[in-house]
């Protein structure tokens, strides 16, 4: 406390704690990490008094786009516990690393970090238990396609970065193709590994949702629609749907390879519509319904489809 000024390198990050600072400049923002500048900036502002912290870099120099994109997130994260905010984001500039060695890149960034996940998870498996790669069964691909008339994006005004939107998107792709994971295969094959719980494609999504919320906000309605989407899509793929279109008067339903799962319960949850359902001469389902609102069309058919997959 004799002096009113410190001048310090970033070493001060590790810890030091002086509660009467409150106003701090960082000469060179640009070449700090993201880590780095968010543990400087918390060593002032330890008290009841407001305290300022002054990012700055060269005049007339143009910063490039990862400096930018750390100063940015930066002026975002002011308030309390936001640590896992900027983790996200830091993963979300720079990529993960490789999980299972000392690199600081690796390919997480481009695969997605759940369908890396589950492609690490069955390498690992196969590696326990002596398989060879070809010897796994293949994995049935088709995806559902599913047009029921909603707005399903991520809007800009609510994740302005592109980059973190296509990273959010390819992270929804992976957990609508998740319903019939290469996990389950290995499962069936060596009998070895539990199976998931009949709700955990539900929890996943939740889980995403909730990420969502507590890194940008409420959800958009349009974000909602396309989280209630992809739950329907892994309905529809356990129910053996291959395309949904919904209107306001109803909707049509294709089965995959044009063949339903378990003809008997079909018949029996038609006969149980009284008339509402009929098959028809393509062996699409055709299902009369007053959905005049959107909303009511994802409802609709999202209580649908759980009734067409517990068949």
């Amino acid at each position: 406390g004799q002096y009113d000024v410190l001048l310090a390198t970033n070493i001060i990050e590790s810890g030091i704690d002086i509660p009467s600072a409150n106003t701090m400049i960082i000469h060179r923002a640009d070449m700090f990490g993201l880590a780095q500048l968010y543990q400087i900036r918390g060593r002032i502002g330890r008290s009841k008094v407001r305290a300022y912290a002054y990012l700055t870099y060269p005049p007339n120099e143009m910063l490039n786009p990862q400096a930018q994109k750390r100063l940015e997130v930066m002026e975002t994260l002011d308030t309390l516990g936001s640590g896992f905010q900027l983790a996200s984001h830091d993963m979300d500039i720079r990529g993960a690393g490789n999980l299972l060695g000392d690199q600081q890149s690796g390919h997480i960034k481009e695969v997605g970090v759940e369908l890396y996940q589950q492609m690490l998870e069955e390498a690992v498996a196969m590696a326990r238990q002596g398989i060879d790669l070809d010897d796994m069964p293949t994995q049935d691909s088709w995806s559902p396609t599913i047009n029921i008339g909603t707005s399903v994006l991520i809007p800009e005004d609510y994740v302005p970065d592109l980059g973190v939107r296509m990273s959010l998107y390819r992270r929804i792709a992976d957990l609508g193709s998740q319903t019939t994971s290469s996990r389950d295969l290995i499962a069936g094959y060596m009998d070895a590994v539990v199976k998931p719980r009949h709700d955990e494609n539900v929890d996943e999504i939740e889980s995403f949702a909730a990420e969502l919320i507590d890194r940008f906000g409420d959800l958009p309605e349009e974000v909602q629609n396309l989280l209630d989407i992809v739950a329907i899509k892994q309905l529809c793929k356990k129910a053996g749907i291959a395309s949904v279109e919904a209107g306001p008067k109803g909707a049509v339903l294709a089965f995959h390879n044009n063949t339903p799962p378990d003809v008997e319960g079909l018949m029996h949850w038609m006969t149980e519509k009284r008339g509402s359902v009929k098959l028809r001469p393509d062996q699409k389902l055709a299902v009369i319904k007053h959905w005049e609102r959107p909303a009511q069309r994802v409802k609709g058919v999202q209580g649908m489809m759980k009734e067409l997959a517990s068949l």
